[in-house]
């Protein structure tokens, strides 16, 4: 169900600007009704692009019936996402596009209650639950990966490779017949955020996604109570439900549920994105892969489990890890809403405005990338990301509402790469490239087709 919100049930709540009170920044409306939805979806990193040199580093768009400024550069993404003075809304600004999916997520949580259940769950990625997840991923991948082989579409196998992996560290269950249902429901959820119709009615994709949404409440609400009581289980799902907030309670079972939908689609969707992106770059570029498993041999032997404490000798694959995330950002934008009004490059931005940074766009500003076509992972040693400006890289967000599961995706990434580098070698055909569907998650359109021949 959607949160109802009001000035009694958040006291930080401020109403939505309307299109006609932020005349004065320089944008497009776009048609009545549908606004500049289509304009953004058809191709968004050359709307970005052609707005930004039309209007400059702050303009207006009007997607998906909510009217946003956007704010362009690392400076914005330092302003949104450290927000010093508290001026901005996450709940707010991700609301209008996940509050009938995703209510009570992280993501849709400000200050004080944001910070108490972000504590809460962060007990599920301390050191000995994390050296958990890798005994299970190194389990995983090691009896799944041995039959990658030949011609693949890659895309659909990692997506069905993560969600076993989720199932086992966040769920401590085989899935079995079930996986496919939950599989559908998350695919249905994170497609209705960008649906350009926002009402739930039956059969559009917002209907889906809702529906989506009630298959794993009943999913999950049944097993809340059993695993409270059972202090064996170590999974992620069990650990949340025994955790509590600094006033000794519980989160409710709503809450819990949320919060598990939303890190599930995160750790499902947002790796599966990540990690595509990563093997399209190796596979064109074979001498950094060659490097790559160099690396993952010299830390362990073809087929060995990796230990967690050896997780940060993976320095070149971390490297070419973060180049796959620049250059295509997991999440390519990110809304807030203005709890007060702001100025930010001699634009006064009123109260109430829907904002939005885009990492997307900022991983590719030569100012702060030079050449930001190619293909550089040694932009990540630490010389040279300490001379550029800490918020010019963000596919985890940042501040406050930095993921939660990024140490998670490190890890889960490195495991991954390890076994399959160090058995086989990624091969695409002469002249290959495939069309990236941008929003609203990345994925390849045709489903990444690649070789795997073994070493």
């Amino acid at each position: 169900m959607a949160l109802a919100h009001s000035e009694a049930a958040n006291p930080h709540w401020v109403p939505r600007k309307k299109i006609h009170e932020l005349a004065h920044i320089p944008g497009e409306n776009g048609p009545p009704i549908i606004g500049t939805t289509f304009r953004v979806l058809r191709d968004p990193p050359a709307y970005g692009a052609r707005m930004v040199q039309t209007y400059g580093k702050v303009f207006r768009t009007n997607a998906f019936g909510n009217p946003t400024v956007s704010l362009v550069g690392a400076e914005a993404n330092e302003l949104l996402l450290f927000d010093r003075e508290k001026l901005f809304s996450s709940e707010q600004g991700w609301g209008p596009v996940l509050n009938l999916l995703f209510p009570r997520g992280l993501m849709l949580m400000d200050f004080d209650h944001h910070r108490m259940d972000r504590r809460a769950l962060g007990i599920a990625f301390k050191p000995e639950p994390m050296r958990a997840y890798t005994r299970d991923m190194n389990r995983i991948f090691a009896e799944q990966l041995k039959d990658w082989r030949g011609d693949m579409l890659f895309y659909p196998a990692i997506k069905q490779l993560t969600l076993d992996v989720a199932a086992s560290s966040f769920l401590g269950i085989p899935l079995g017949p079930e996986a496919d249902k939950i599989n559908k429901a998350f695919v249905d959820m994170v497609q209705a955020s960008v649906a350009p119709i926002r009402a739930p009615l039956p059969f559009t994709p917002m209907g889906k996604g809702v529906a989506g949404r009630k298959y794993l409440i009943d999913y999950f609400g049944p097993q809340i109570a059993e695993r409270r009581r059972n202090e064996n289980r170590q999974d992620m799902f069990s650990q949340f439900c025994r955790s509590k907030r600094e006033d000794g309670e519980y989160m409710s079972d709503g809450e819990l549920i949320d919060h598990m939908n939303f890190l599930m689609m995160a750790a499902h969707d947002t790796i599966t994105s990540s990690v595509t992106s990563m093997i399209w770059y190796l596979a064109k570029h074979p001498e950094w892969q060659e490097k790559l498993r160099e690396e993952c041999l010299a830390i362990g032997p073809a087929g060995s489990d990796i230990a967690f404490a050896d997780l940060d000798k993976f320095e070149l694959t971390e490297y070419a890890f973060k180049e796959s995330l620049r250059l295509i950002a997991p999440v390519p934008s990110i809304p807030r809403r203005a709890l007060r009004d702001f100025e930010f490059m001699g634009y006064h931005i009123p109260k109430g405005t829907s904002v939005s940074i885009s990492p997307s766009y900022v991983h590719m500003m030569e100012e702060y990338w030079p050449n930001p076509n190619e293909f550089d992972p040694m932009r990540f040693t630490a010389d040279k990301v300490k001379a550029r400006h800490k918020y010019a890289w963000v596919p985890f967000g940042g501040g406050a509402h930095m993921c939660l599961g990024l140490h998670f995706a490190y890890m889960q990434t490195k495991l991954f790469m390890h076994h399959l580098l160090t058995s086989v070698k990624i091969e695409i055909a002469d002249g290959y490239a495939p069309d990236w569907q941008a929003w609203p998650i990345p994925k390849p359109k045709d489903g990444l087709k690649v070789r795997f021949t073994p070493l």
